[in-house]
């Protein structure tokens, strides 16, 4: 990356403004690019702000403010996981967060022929390919609660959701700002500041201890909130697909089983990326889901765009992620589908939905009963 594009770049994710004299939080956002070149990965730092105290003005820019340093950029690992307590910078939303502990998933990518196998998948009804699974590490982190607003229309950041209580009237709740990240979309970075991060859980997961690196080490609360909401939180199986430039990520997760109508009913939660590797704009227009029960049931969905949006994506924006939840009468099942995309010149293109499975925890004892601490 060059110094004018890094400068560009690191401005736009990462900057605290003051105006007035006032705290004040803006980032000043720019293009992104699709992925930040590993060029900060060479073991050399860079200053999260680049242009400290320097006012800057344009048409999406108030007059008078000053970008302040928020800390130092660490060269990312090639190898090994990061630590809890680690500081980040979201490599494709920009936003800033913290690790709090890692998952080990397996990966089931269709573009690639041949990985390395542990475990392989075909889901029945989407072709006959084999895809052999890997190791891959995700984190669970927290959101700086100041950025949240600068990328809703880009990812959701209350897509982590749970089950409430039997006795509670609402069906699902979520924790704000709490998010799951592939390893090698953080770039890790250092701060002296003891509270780096704004968000309600850091003060509660989290404690300050100088003498450790990362310097933010975790409290018994998060050792115990982890191991009471695993079964909840467990990310295991990641699936991806590439349709004419267009990437497509699943994460699925199990959420727990209710009773209804004297039947069981089994609920899970999907969360989507879709990726632009192109330079060409596109527009999602529609979604085309086939949900498949153990019961021996196929459901056909068709609707405009996702979660009421159809989000374009583009060179300067080319990332969009959501969630959402499907439930089924039955213990398993499987889902897979199409998202239909618009070019500029307005010729439609469809692109396709890795398949990935429905699975309950055969060894569940209780279900999950609010937020655990």
């Amino acid at each position: 990356m060059s110094g004018g594009a890094a400068r560009r770049y690191l401005a736009a994710a990462l900057c605290r403004c003051r105006a007035r004299g006032l705290p004040l939080w803006e980032p000043l956002w720019e293009p992104l690019p699709t992925r930040v070149p590993r060029a900060l990965s060479g073991g050399s730092v860079a200053a999260l702000s680049l242009l400290p105290r320097r006012h800057l003005s344009s048409r999406n820019r108030l007059e008078g403010k000053v970008l302040e340093t928020v800390g130092v950029f660490e060269a990312p690992k090639q190898h090994g996981k990061y630590e809890t307590g680690q500081l980040f910078l979201h490599s494709v939303f920009g936003y800033r967060g913290i690790v709090l502990f890692p998952w080990q998933a397996r990966l089931y990518d269709r573009d690639v022929a041949s990985p390395v196998t542990e475990k392989s998948e075909n889901v029945a009804g989407h072709g006959s390919k084999e895809v052999k699974g890997k190791t891959h590490t995700y984190y669970q982190v927290l959101i700086d609660a100041r950025d949240c607003p600068h990328i809703s229309q880009r990812s959701q950041t209350e897509a982590v959701t749970f089950l409430a209580n039997h006795d509670d009237s609402r069906a699902l709740y979520a924790i704000p700002g709490l998010d799951y990240v592939s390893h090698e979309d953080i770039l890790p970075y250092s701060s002296t500041d003891q509270v780096p991060i704004q968000h309600e859980l850091f003060e509660r997961f989290l404690m300050y201890d100088q003498t450790k690196v990362p310097p933010f080490v975790a409290r018994d609360t998060l050792c115990a909130w982890q191991e009471k909401n695993h079964p909840w939180l467990e990310l295991s199986d990641v699936h991806r697909e590439t349709t004419e430039n267009i990437r497509v990520t699943v994460i699925p997760f199990y959420m727990g089983m209710r009773e209804a109508q004297n039947s069981h009913v089994y609920w899970w939660r999907y969360c989507i990326r879709l990726e632009n590797l192109d330079s060409e704009v596109v527009q999602l227009r529609e979604r085309h889901w086939r949900i498949f029960s153990l019961s021996g049931t196929l459901e056909t969905v068709r609707g405009r765009g996702v979660v009421g949006r159809e989000p374009v994506l583009s060179k300067e924006q080319p990332a969009f992620q959501y969630s959402s939840h499907v439930s089924l009468q039955a213990s398993s099942g499987h889902m897979w589908g199409t998202f239909r995309f618009e070019r500029p010149d307005g010729s439609h293109f469809d692109v396709r939905i890795p398949p990935f499975s429905l699975e309950s925890n055969k060894d569940e004892k209780t279900p999950p009963s609010g937020l655990h601490w």
